[in-house]
Formats: C-alpha cells, structure tokens, sequence
C-alpha cells in the first residue's frame, strides 16, 4: 500500500489514457504528459500503460508501506526520501515507512510519480485514469485527499538505482490547420503561425485557454455540434483559442482551426499559466513522422535505463 499523508490539490491517480469509448461521451482522462509516465514506469520496470500518480498542485506527502522502487518524471519537483533530496529520471529504493515529499515545481508543472508494480486500483472501461468531470476512476473518481490508502501492484526485483537523460520542454508545438481553417480571414491565419499565445490561468486538464490576437472568421455563421478530440484547437467568438486535452467533452461547437500533433499536446501539460507557446504548421506526414521520432526516443530511453 501507499499511504497519502498530504494530498495537495487535484493530484490524481492516471494511466495512459481510456480509449474507444468517445462515442458513448467518454472522455479519455490519462496522464496529461504521457511520455513522462511511460519513462517514469519504464525506469521501475512497468509497462508504460501501469498507472502512477499525476502531481500538480501543492505538497504531496506519501508513505512507503512496503520496500519500494520509484521514479518521478515530467516536471522537475523539489523531492526528498526521508529529507534525501531526489532527482527526476531516476529509479530509487525505498523501505517500508520512508516518506517521500514533493513540493512543487521548479521548472515545468506536472510530475508523474510511479511505483514497481503500479497503482492496483479498479479497472473502469479497462483503464485506471481518473476522470474527475465524471467522477469515476482512479482512486474513487476524485482526487487524491489526506489518509488515503493506496493498493499498490506485485513489486520487481531490481538491481540497482539507474537514471536517464530526458528531453527538454520547447515552446514551439507543431499543428495542422483544421476543418475551418480556411474559414478564418487570412490575417487571422497567419497571426495563428506567427504570434506567441500565453497560457492563461484558465486552463485545465479538460483545455488550455490561450491569450494573443483576436482570430476572426470570415462569417459568422453557426456550426452543428461535432465530434472533438485532445489536441483540437477552438476558436469561440471572443477569437482566444482553446486546445482540448485528456478531460475535454466528446462533442463541441466551435470552429477548429488547427489540431496540435500527438507528439508535441504533452507539452501543454508542462506549460504554466504565464509560458508563451508558438504553432508551427505541419501536415499529416509531418505527424507520423514526429510520432515515429518519439516512439524511437522512447525506445533509446529505454535502452539507456537499462543498458
């Protein structure tokens, strides 16, 4: 078991993700940055599907009820062992009643902790992911709270504390224009290129909402209700646009302009309100190609954990 002696605030229990079930109004929760929990599961010899813990906001205190291997990823936490200071991309050995404390972030916003044997809560629609809009999932559809006591999986039997070098967060995100791209004026196109968007204090994990020039459609004209997607980015009439991600609703209204690639929406998850981000166009081809990439570096980073 892993006890939860401080819980912070909306720290919560994901996997890789609840698929196939859009249709039925699902959303897909999961980790927010995916490629950091799969590193994270990898190092403590997971797969990358196990779940872990997605930390967010404020002190999360957490107490080893058994010998334990762990690896925190993503963003770069102030964390201690029993008052040891803790690296990320790393795997590390703890014994039964150390405690670990995760503080905040110093660099980046979410960190994802995993433990060998991953968090062994219920299955829902064949995921562990919380999806806090529905309230199921996870550890009882909610978000982590003080006391709580978590089941933890078969643990592994590893040799040795081993680390790895990790990539770092850039602010350019690539996406390619969507369905009513061409339906916005052609100043409106091109600032949606050339400008930087801040972050604003808006976002979540169902959307980040994003500040910078006002996007202008050509006509005003109102669209039926859509299927959405994570990574689809809405342009409501205030001209702000908002990129869906892991929590967002199954259906919208609004015009798409663009839809950021799977290889690059982790990085919404790592960009405080404040970051200033920039879209960079690619094409379907360009998609395939940085997700290939990312899978390679995957692999590679496996390879170096474990080589």
């Amino acid at each position: 078991m892993l006890k939860i002696l401080r819980a912070g605030k909306q720290n919560t229990v994901q996997d890789l993700g609840r698929t196939g079930y859009r249709h039925l109004g699902v959303a897909r929760a999961g980790a927010l940055d995916l490629p950091a929990l799969a590193m994270a599961n990898r190092l403590v010899a997971n797969p990358a599907h196990f779940a872990g813990l997605e930390v967010v906001v404020g002190t999360l205190e957490v107490q080893f009820l058994r010998d334990a291997w762990f690896a925190i990823c993503g963003a770069d936490f102030e964390s201690s062992l029993d008052e040891q200071p803790q690296s990320i991309y790393w795997r590390t050995k703890a014994r039964a009643g150390q405690r670990l404390v995760m503080r905040g972030a110093r660099s980046g916003m979410r960190a994802y902790l995993a433990i060998d044997g991953g968090i062994d809560v219920p299955e829902v629609m064949q995921s562990r992911s919380t999806d806090l809009q529905a309230g199921f999932g996870g550890w009882k559809g909610r978000s982590l709270q003080a006391g709580d006591l978590l089941p933890l999986g078969a643990p592994h039997s590893l040799a040795k504390p081993i680390g790895t070098l990790h990539a770092k967060w850039t602010p350019t995100i690539r996406a390619i224009p969507g369905p009513e791209y061409e339906e916005f004026n052609v100043a409106s196109r091109e600032q949606f290129w050339s400008q930087a968007w801040l972050v604003t204090n808006q976002s979540n994990r169902m959307a980040y909402r994003l500040q910078g020039p006002v996007l202008q459609r050509k006509n005003q004209n109102e669209l039926a209700s859509h299927a959405v997607l994570p990574g689809v980015v809405q342009v409501p009439a205030n001209g702000q646009p908002i990129v869906l991600l892991a929590d967002a609703q199954t259906t919208g209204g609004y015009p798409k302009i663009a839809s950021v690639i799977e290889a690059d929406l982790w990085k919404f998850a790592q960009a405080p309100a404040g970051r200033k981000i920039v879209f960079v166009e690619t094409d379907v081809a360009g998609a395939l190609a940085a997700k290939k990439q990312l899978q390679q570096e995957l692999y590679r980073f496996e390879w170096s954990a474990y080589g």
